[in-house]
């Protein structure tokens, strides 16, 4: 079995995968991030195992990304609501679903469509310099060491 970390490298997309990078995770988030926070849910929007939505869950619960909230007493149940920090993977969400509907679009056409609810345009996954304001391709940025840099 492979490790979930990436032990001497120092790489913060490495050290999101330790969190989000296992299969089924991200789905999960995405599912959280719609507004299901119900185990029962997850379990029948996904098809995954309940040992394996058990360990996925408690693993974003104990990363911080959801949060475990009693929502019932007799007998008791909890649900799983999304924190800042997972409501902070919702631009990395909206760029997996553009690159999936570029480069492998089912033959009727995208799945989902994301509007914006204040009038209705489509929401693009773009990546924008916070001086200029303008939208950045990847053949317009260049990546360097920062603070915590090897």
């Amino acid at each position: 079995m492979l490790p979930r970390n990436y032990p001497g490298i120092t790489c913060s997309i490495a050290r999101t995968l330790e969190v989000v990078g296992e299969r089924w995770t991200l789905l999960i988030v995405r599912n959280s991030l719609a507004g299901m926070t119900r185990f029962e849910h997850f379990q029948q929007s996904l098809g995954i195992a309940p040992n394996v939505l058990t360990d996925r869950l408690a693993r974003l619960t104990d990363a911080g990304v959801l949060a475990h909230r009693k929502y019932q007493d007799r007998p008791e149940r909890f649900e799983y609501v999304p924190t800042d920090k997972g409501r902070a993977l919702w631009p990395v969400l909206a760029a997996m679903i553009a690159w999936g509907d570029s480069y492998y679009p089912p033959p009727a056409g995208s799945p989902k469509l994301l509007l914006h609810d204040g009038c209705g345009g489509r929401i693009a996954a773009e990546l924008i310099c916070t001086s200029c304001a303008a939208a950045v391709a990847p053949d317009a940025v260049t990546a360097v060491d920062g603070p915590g840099a090897p």
